[in-house]
């Protein structure tokens, strides 16, 4: 990833490895002359979790950590917060390693610039929504009075006006964790880790969460590390996409750049079955000239292919002036539109 200044990035991970077992600073030479995860366990009985894992965070951006079960996502995001002590390697939180931080520095990292959204709620179950909500400035002995007064507008963003004395066994799944985007929200932490966070719910609240915490971030402008297994959820919310396979980074970038050009065939096959006209965005495929005949009309950059094609109504020929801010950043050909619903290779063409 690449920003246009350090001061940008958030978090910064460098060189990272967590080998689990008797005696994981030994394995650390056979990784390096690059023998497999299944290799190393089988002649050493040691487990690789992570595996030379470098990831810049970007400031008010979210950043996704996708794989399946046992990449090594859920062990990646506890190394930020230090849950998990690496075998090797940094986590830079505005240029200091965490890894350095005595225990009052870390439990000050905790309390006050990292919140958590966990997957199964982590809610305590003998305090009210509103009490389960200013959890963290109670924690640090801040105003209550203050706190609540905070936590009720965050009750009010993530729509439970009314609930604030319900106990989260009288909650839906669903508003359950509205309480937990609520309690990280009221903690007032600028970076939030949210691991699986909304892979317990059903599809059409975790749809709607999604929505949520997309429209949140346009005023919230938060840090946010999301660990997912949906890539379908990764390419909804990413700014910054990271695909973890075996402990290690396969491909990592913009979400559009990754669909169009997956350089794996492990990424290959991640996305050779997504709807393509859905996820891809207009501004990914477009071409920058700024002036063409002949426009057909506008269509926003952020617009899906699927909305472009509703627009043109159905379609194959014209061109549509793409904007940003009502201003024009670009063009695209409905021909574009086509070709690029299909995998296709321009080294076959």
């Amino acid at each position: 990833m690449t920003s246009d200044s350090s001061a940008d990035i958030a978090i910064s991970i460098r060189n990272l490895f967590k080998i689990f077992g008797n005696d994981p600073s030994s394995i650390l030479p056979m990784l390096y002359d690059g023998i497999d995860k299944a290799e190393i366990q089988s002649k050493t009985g040691h487990v690789i979790g992570l595996n030379n894992i470098n990831v810049d965070m970007l400031s008010g951006k979210i950043t996704v950590i996708m794989g399946l079960s046992g990449s090594g996502k859920s062990t990646l995001i506890r190394h930020i917060n230090r849950l998990i002590e690496p075998t090797a390697g940094e986590v830079l939180l505005d240029g200091n390693n965490i890894f350095e931080l005595d225990a009052i520095g870390l439990r000050k990292l905790r309390q006050t610039r990292m919140s958590m959204v966990f997957h199964k709620f982590a809610l305590l179950p003998h305090r009210t929504v509103l009490e389960n909500s200013i959890l963290a400035p109670m924690v640090r002995n801040e105003d209550k009075v203050k706190a609540e007064k905070e936590a009720r507008n965050w009750l009010s963003r993530v729509e439970l006006n009314g609930f604030e004395d319900s106990y989260p066994h009288q909650l839906s799944g669903g508003m359950q964790q509205r309480v937990g985007i609520a309690r990280a929200l009221t903690s007032n932490a600028d970076i939030m880790l949210m691991d699986e966070a909304f892979s317990a719910l059903d599809p059409l609240i975790r749809t709607s969460m999604q929505d949520l915490l997309l429209d949140l971030q346009k005023d919230l402008k938060k840090t946010i590390i999301f660990i997912t297994h949906d890539l379908d959820e990764a390419l909804k919310i990413a700014d910054h996409l990271v695909v973890l396979k075996d402990g290690f980074v396969v491909q990592q970038g913009n979400p559009q750049e990754i669909i169009l050009n997956p350089t794996d065939p492990y990424i290959e096959e991640f996305v050779s079955d997504i709807n393509r006209a859905r996820v891809l965005r207009v501004a990914s495929i477009m071409d920058k000239t700024k002036s063409a005949k002949k426009v057909t009309d506008n269509i926003d950059g952020n617009a899906s292919l699927e909305q472009l094609i509703t627009q043109a109504d159905g379609a194959t020929d014209g061109i549509f002036a793409v904007t940003q801010e009502q201003e024009i950043i670009g063009h695209i050909q409905m021909s574009d539109v086509y070709r690029a619903l299909v995998r296709y290779d321009k080294s076959d063409a």
